[in-house]
Protein backbone atom coordinates (compact mmCIF):
# COMPACT_ATOMS: atom_id res chain seq x y z
CA UNK A 1 0.00 0.00 0.00
CA UNK A 2 1.20 2.86 -1.23
CA UNK A 3 1.56 5.90 1.39
CA UNK A 4 2.76 10.11 1.97
CA UNK A 5 6.05 9.88 3.96
CA UNK A 6 8.32 13.17 5.21
CA UNK A 7 12.03 11.56 5.16
CA UNK A 8 15.44 13.20 5.98
CA UNK A 9 17.92 11.81 3.68
CA UNK A 10 21.06 10.52 6.11
CA UNK A 11 22.83 8.54 3.49
CA UNK A 12 23.45 8.37 -0.49
CA UNK A 13 25.56 5.23 -1.53
CA UNK A 14 27.90 5.71 -4.36
CA UNK A 15 25.90 4.82 -7.82
CA UNK A 16 26.39 1.53 -9.29
CA UNK A 17 25.58 0.25 -12.89
CA UNK A 18 21.90 -1.79 -13.16
CA UNK A 19 20.25 -3.27 -15.72
CA UNK A 20 17.47 -1.63 -15.73
CA UNK A 21 17.94 1.56 -14.40
CA UNK A 22 21.31 2.15 -15.76
CA UNK A 23 23.02 3.31 -12.24
CA UNK A 24 21.05 3.12 -9.19
CA UNK A 25 21.69 4.16 -5.86
CA UNK A 26 20.70 2.86 -1.69
CA UNK A 27 19.16 5.85 -0.30
CA UNK A 28 18.09 6.15 3.49
CA UNK A 29 16.89 8.24 6.24
CA UNK A 30 14.26 8.59 8.85
CA UNK A 31 10.70 9.65 9.19
CA UNK A 32 8.94 12.15 11.85
CA UNK A 33 8.59 9.63 14.22
CA UNK A 34 12.71 8.01 14.00
CA UNK A 35 11.88 4.86 11.56
CA UNK A 36 14.88 4.04 9.68
CA UNK A 37 13.64 3.71 5.69
CA UNK A 38 15.47 2.55 3.14
CA UNK A 39 14.65 3.53 -0.51
CA UNK A 40 15.83 1.33 -3.43
CA UNK A 41 16.54 1.10 -6.20
CA UNK A 42 16.93 5.12 -6.53
CA UNK A 43 18.61 5.99 -9.89
CA UNK A 44 19.60 9.36 -8.30
CA UNK A 45 21.54 11.25 -11.29
CA UNK A 46 18.74 10.73 -13.60
CA UNK A 47 16.20 12.05 -11.52
CA UNK A 48 14.79 15.82 -12.73
CA UNK A 49 17.05 18.39 -11.31
CA UNK A 50 14.66 20.13 -9.50
CA UNK A 51 13.78 16.51 -7.93
CA UNK A 52 17.82 15.48 -6.45
CA UNK A 53 18.17 16.13 -2.69
CA UNK A 54 21.44 16.15 -0.62
CA UNK A 55 22.19 14.10 2.59
CA UNK A 56 20.14 16.59 5.42
CA UNK A 57 17.46 17.61 3.03
CA UNK A 58 13.66 16.55 4.09
CA UNK A 59 11.64 15.09 0.85
CA UNK A 60 8.12 14.27 0.71
CA UNK A 61 7.48 11.05 -1.42
CA UNK A 62 5.32 8.35 -2.07
CA UNK A 63 6.43 4.90 -0.65
CA UNK A 64 5.16 1.52 -0.68
CA UNK A 65 6.81 -2.03 0.77
CA UNK A 66 9.06 -3.31 -2.25
CA UNK A 67 7.87 -7.14 -2.94
CA UNK A 68 11.13 -8.28 -4.07
CA UNK A 69 13.27 -7.18 -0.58
CA UNK A 70 12.32 -8.38 2.96
CA UNK A 71 14.43 -6.13 4.73
CA UNK A 72 11.23 -4.88 6.65
CA UNK A 73 13.23 -1.46 6.12
CA UNK A 74 13.41 -1.16 2.08
CA UNK A 75 10.78 0.30 0.29
CA UNK A 76 9.81 1.38 -3.46
CA UNK A 77 9.60 4.80 -3.88
CA UNK A 78 7.48 7.35 -6.52
CA UNK A 79 10.43 8.96 -7.99
CA UNK A 80 7.86 11.54 -9.75
CA UNK A 81 6.07 12.01 -6.54
CA UNK A 82 9.57 13.74 -5.01
CA UNK A 83 8.95 16.90 -3.56
CA UNK A 84 12.29 18.37 -1.91
CA UNK A 85 12.35 20.61 0.93
CA UNK A 86 13.96 22.04 3.25
CA UNK A 87 17.74 21.27 3.83
CA UNK A 88 19.15 21.26 7.73
CA UNK A 89 22.11 24.08 8.00
CA UNK A 90 25.01 23.05 7.73
CA UNK A 91 27.58 23.43 10.69
CA UNK A 92 24.14 23.67 12.79
CA UNK A 93 23.93 20.40 14.79
CA UNK A 94 21.12 21.38 17.19
CA UNK A 95 18.44 20.67 15.21
CA UNK A 96 20.38 17.58 13.05
CA UNK A 97 20.85 16.33 17.25
CA UNK A 98 17.28 16.17 17.99
CA UNK A 99 16.17 14.20 15.04
CA UNK A 100 19.29 11.72 15.55
CA UNK A 101 18.14 12.00 19.05
CA UNK A 102 14.81 9.85 18.04
CA UNK A 103 17.01 6.83 16.55
CA UNK A 104 18.59 3.50 18.27
CA UNK A 105 22.16 3.79 18.75
CA UNK A 106 23.73 0.57 18.98
CA UNK A 107 26.61 0.90 21.00
CA UNK A 108 28.76 -2.07 19.26
CA UNK A 109 28.20 -4.33 16.36
CA UNK A 110 27.47 -7.06 17.94
CA UNK A 111 24.13 -5.52 19.21
CA UNK A 112 22.98 -4.68 15.85
CA UNK A 113 23.49 -8.11 14.70
CA UNK A 114 21.81 -9.30 17.71
CA UNK A 115 19.22 -7.23 16.68
CA UNK A 116 19.27 -8.63 12.89
CA UNK A 117 18.96 -11.94 14.03
CA UNK A 118 16.47 -11.91 16.43
CA UNK A 119 14.18 -8.99 14.78
CA UNK A 120 14.94 -8.86 11.15
CA UNK A 121 16.94 -5.53 11.44
CA UNK A 122 18.77 -4.56 8.60
CA UNK A 123 19.97 -1.02 8.93
CA UNK A 124 21.18 1.15 12.02
CA UNK A 125 23.39 3.15 13.82
CA UNK A 126 26.36 1.71 15.76
CA UNK A 127 28.95 3.92 17.63
CA UNK A 128 32.62 2.73 17.38
CA UNK A 129 34.68 2.97 20.20
CA UNK A 130 37.67 3.85 18.47
CA UNK A 131 38.40 4.16 14.60
CA UNK A 132 41.37 1.15 15.03
CA UNK A 133 42.55 2.13 10.76
CA UNK A 134 41.07 2.97 7.36
CA UNK A 135 42.27 0.02 4.71
CA UNK A 136 42.53 1.58 1.23
CA UNK A 137 43.10 -1.19 -1.48
CA UNK A 138 42.80 -1.42 -5.19
CA UNK A 139 39.79 -2.31 -6.13
CA UNK A 140 39.24 -5.84 -7.73
CA UNK A 141 38.74 -4.32 -11.25
CA UNK A 142 39.93 -0.56 -11.53
CA UNK A 143 37.31 -0.05 -14.57
CA UNK A 144 34.15 -0.76 -15.11
CA UNK A 145 33.56 -4.45 -17.16
CA UNK A 146 32.35 -3.99 -20.39
CA UNK A 147 29.01 -5.45 -19.11
CA UNK A 148 28.75 -2.73 -16.73
CA UNK A 149 29.87 0.05 -19.34
CA UNK A 150 26.40 -1.71 -21.11
CA UNK A 151 24.52 -1.13 -18.28
CA UNK A 152 25.23 2.35 -17.93
CA UNK A 153 24.61 3.77 -21.21
CA UNK A 154 21.18 1.55 -22.01
CA UNK A 155 19.94 5.09 -20.78
CA UNK A 156 21.55 6.27 -24.22
CA UNK A 157 18.88 3.74 -25.97
CA UNK A 158 15.86 4.52 -23.60
CA UNK A 159 15.28 8.55 -25.54
CA UNK A 160 11.96 8.22 -23.95
CA UNK A 161 12.72 8.19 -20.91
CA UNK A 162 15.01 11.52 -20.56
CA UNK A 163 14.79 15.25 -22.17
CA UNK A 164 17.32 15.44 -25.02
CA UNK A 165 19.20 18.07 -22.74
CA UNK A 166 18.73 15.93 -19.72
CA UNK A 167 20.41 12.95 -21.92
CA UNK A 168 23.13 15.01 -22.47
CA UNK A 169 24.53 16.17 -18.90
CA UNK A 170 24.60 13.27 -18.01
CA UNK A 171 28.28 12.26 -17.95
CA UNK A 172 29.23 8.33 -17.47
CA UNK A 173 29.46 7.59 -13.73
CA UNK A 174 33.07 7.69 -12.88
CA UNK A 175 34.54 4.32 -11.14
CA UNK A 176 36.23 4.42 -8.34
CA UNK A 177 39.40 2.79 -8.27
CA UNK A 178 39.72 1.64 -4.81
CA UNK A 179 38.06 0.14 -1.83
CA UNK A 180 38.22 1.61 1.39
CA UNK A 181 37.24 -0.03 4.86
CA UNK A 182 36.93 1.12 8.63
CA UNK A 183 38.83 -1.01 10.83
CA UNK A 184 36.85 -0.02 14.33
CA UNK A 185 36.57 -1.58 17.86
CA UNK A 186 33.27 -1.94 20.22
CA UNK A 187 33.68 -2.02 23.30
CA UNK A 188 31.44 -5.79 24.76
CA UNK A 189 31.39 -6.43 28.00
CA UNK A 190 34.21 -4.50 29.36
CA UNK A 191 36.52 -5.72 26.23
CA UNK A 192 37.88 -4.38 23.09
CA UNK A 193 36.60 -6.14 20.13
CA UNK A 194 37.44 -5.17 16.10
CA UNK A 195 36.07 -5.24 13.33
CA UNK A 196 35.82 -4.49 9.51
CA UNK A 197 33.43 -3.22 7.00
CA UNK A 198 33.36 -1.63 3.95
CA UNK A 199 32.69 2.05 3.34
CA UNK A 200 30.04 2.80 0.54
CA UNK A 201 29.12 6.20 1.16
CA UNK A 202 28.82 8.64 -1.71
CA UNK A 203 30.55 11.42 0.66
CA UNK A 204 33.78 9.31 0.86
CA UNK A 205 33.90 8.24 -2.54
CA UNK A 206 33.22 11.77 -3.61
CA UNK A 207 36.03 13.31 -1.43
CA UNK A 208 38.59 10.54 -3.16
CA UNK A 209 37.19 12.13 -6.05
CA UNK A 210 37.81 15.51 -4.86
CA UNK A 211 41.44 14.98 -3.24
CA UNK A 212 42.31 13.18 -6.50
CA UNK A 213 41.64 16.06 -8.50
CA UNK A 214 43.91 18.75 -6.12
CA UNK A 215 46.47 16.37 -5.83
CA UNK A 216 47.00 13.85 -8.11
CA UNK A 217 48.22 9.98 -7.88
CA UNK A 218 50.72 10.60 -5.53
CA UNK A 219 49.13 12.88 -3.19
CA UNK A 220 45.65 12.31 -2.75
CA UNK A 221 45.72 9.78 0.06
CA UNK A 222 47.49 11.84 2.68
CA UNK A 223 44.62 14.10 2.96
CA UNK A 224 42.09 11.13 1.83
CA UNK A 225 43.56 9.43 5.39
CA UNK A 226 43.59 12.71 7.45
CA UNK A 227 39.57 13.11 6.86
CA UNK A 228 38.65 9.46 7.88
CA UNK A 229 41.54 8.53 10.38
CA UNK A 230 41.70 11.82 12.03
CA UNK A 231 38.78 14.27 11.49
CA UNK A 232 35.67 12.76 11.74
CA UNK A 233 36.85 10.07 14.35
CA UNK A 234 37.59 13.09 16.40
CA UNK A 235 33.88 13.92 16.30
CA UNK A 236 30.72 11.48 17.89
CA UNK A 237 31.20 9.72 14.50
CA UNK A 238 28.45 7.25 14.39
CA UNK A 239 28.44 4.73 11.44
CA UNK A 240 24.85 3.65 9.86
CA UNK A 241 25.14 -0.15 9.08
CA UNK A 242 23.08 -1.85 6.00
CA UNK A 243 23.01 -5.59 4.75
CA UNK A 244 23.11 -6.21 1.49
CA UNK A 245 19.99 -7.52 0.21
CA UNK A 246 21.23 -10.16 -1.78
CA UNK A 247 23.83 -11.42 1.14
CA UNK A 248 21.90 -10.49 4.50
CA UNK A 249 24.55 -11.29 6.44
CA UNK A 250 27.10 -9.38 5.28
CA UNK A 251 26.85 -5.85 6.69
CA UNK A 252 28.10 -2.40 4.85
CA UNK A 253 28.64 0.90 6.50
CA UNK A 254 26.73 2.95 4.09
CA UNK A 255 26.80 6.59 5.50
CA UNK A 256 28.73 8.28 8.15
CA UNK A 257 27.39 10.11 10.53
CA UNK A 258 29.36 13.00 12.71
CA UNK A 259 27.94 15.58 14.98
CA UNK A 260 30.58 17.11 17.45
CA UNK A 261 31.29 15.27 20.33
CA UNK A 262 28.93 16.86 23.26
CA UNK A 263 30.23 18.12 26.12
CA UNK A 264 32.00 16.09 28.47
CA UNK A 265 31.79 13.49 26.26
CA UNK A 266 35.26 12.94 26.03
CA UNK A 267 35.92 12.71 29.19
CA UNK A 268 33.44 10.05 29.64
CA UNK A 269 35.22 8.39 26.73
CA UNK A 270 38.97 8.63 28.54
CA UNK A 271 37.26 6.57 31.35
CA UNK A 272 36.16 3.78 29.29
CA UNK A 273 39.76 3.03 28.92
Amino acid sequence: MKRKVRILILCKTYPSPSAKYAETSCVAGMDEDGNLIRLYPVPFRLVTSDQQFAKWQWIEASIERSPADRRPESHKIGVDSICVGRTLPAGDWYERRVLLDRLMVYENFDALEKARIEHNVTLGLIRPARIAALRIQKSASTEWTPEEIDKLQSMQRQPSLFKEQEHASIKRLEKVPFDFHYVYECLVDGELKTHIHKIVDWEASQLFRNVYRKHGAKGWEAPFRHKLETDLPDKDLMLLMGTIHRFPKQWLIVSLIYPPKRQNEDDQQIALF
